[in-house]
């Protein structure tokens, strides 16, 4: 039993070669149970509305954000350029380790928010839960920014996440349910720039580390048909979440489970590509 944890859960983490069937699996079970479970915790307690949604996506900001802190210290980039930078290598905090690599790093992006959501409920100022999110990400972000060398390279995956974006503002006519697109497409955008473009340009070599994506990539041997997959199955899932007789209120909860799915990866892959992690 322990070889087997640690083949399919330590070793891919310490060894970085992405995910597995096994693991992926597990996190996508464990995943949906927490959904879930948080779910019925919110349920009547915070009003679930665009509001909420927007704040919430400032803390998968965050999440993304962190991590392309540890991408940067891992792979040499973050260079003790001023005191505060020098700091946060000297404290090893940000260092590869089971807390600031997925899955660890959503555990503690989801812990940040779920404190900051019980403080501003215990004393009725949940209306400042974005500005909460976006207070604890700048400084993280202000520590990327002298080593974005290639953030030239952010334009085109841009571009390609805001064409069916587009189509789902005017089709949809509402923006959270776009937004379900616009996050997905963001990640099959990055995806497919970074690993078939990004990589011969710059010479820095990326790989693709989950496993149904990963698997796309290999037999077409290009992952613009992946981009292609994650816009058009995102753009069927807001149809049939628009068709579908729910609550309004659960109907934004999946919005932003579907968001979170796109954002946080999609974030995070451009992040570390500009500052060529």
């Amino acid at each position: 039993m322990e070889n087997f944890i640690y083949d399919y859960f330590i070793a891919p983490i310490w060894q970085k070669t992405g995910y597995n069937a096994v693991n992926t699996l597990t996190y996508a079970v464990i995943a949906i149970a927490a959904i879930y479970l948080i779910h019925r915790l919110l349920k009547g307690r915070v009003q679930i509305n665009r509001g909420f949604v927007q704040s919430v996506l400032a803390f998968v900001l965050l999440g993304s954000t962190m991590r392309v802190v540890t991408d940067s210290i891992d792979t040499g980039v973050f260079k003790p350029i001023t005191p505060i930078h020098e700091f946060v290598l000297n404290s090893h905090l940000f260092d590869y380790g089971y807390l600031t690599v997925s899955p660890g790093i959503y555990i503690v992006t989801a812990a940040l928010l779920f404190i900051s959501m019980a403080i501003l409920y215990k004393i009725k100022k949940m209306e400042l839960l974005g500005y909460i999110g976006l207070a604890l990400w700048l400084p993280y972000f202000l520590l990327l920014v002298p080593f974005m060398e290639y953030a030239i390279f952010a334009i085109p995956i841009l571009v390609l996440a805001a064409v069916p974006t587009y189509f789902a503002v005017v089709y949809f006519k509402h923006k959270v349910i776009a937004a379900i697109v616009a996050g997905q497409a963001l990640d099959g955008a990055a995806t497919f720039f970074v690993i078939d473009y990004f990589s011969k340009i710059s010479g820095i070599k990326y790989f693709e580390q989950h496993v149904f994506s990963s698997f796309i990539g290999d037999v077409l041997d290009t992952y613009f048909t992946f981009y292609l997959l994650k816009a058009v199955i995102a753009f069927a899932a807001a149809y049939v979440l628009v068709k579908e007789k729910m609550d309004q209120e659960d109907k934004y909860y999946v919005a932003l489970v579907l968001m979170i799915m796109g954002f946080a990866p999609g974030i995070r892959d451009i992040l570390r590509m500009v500052i060529g992690g």
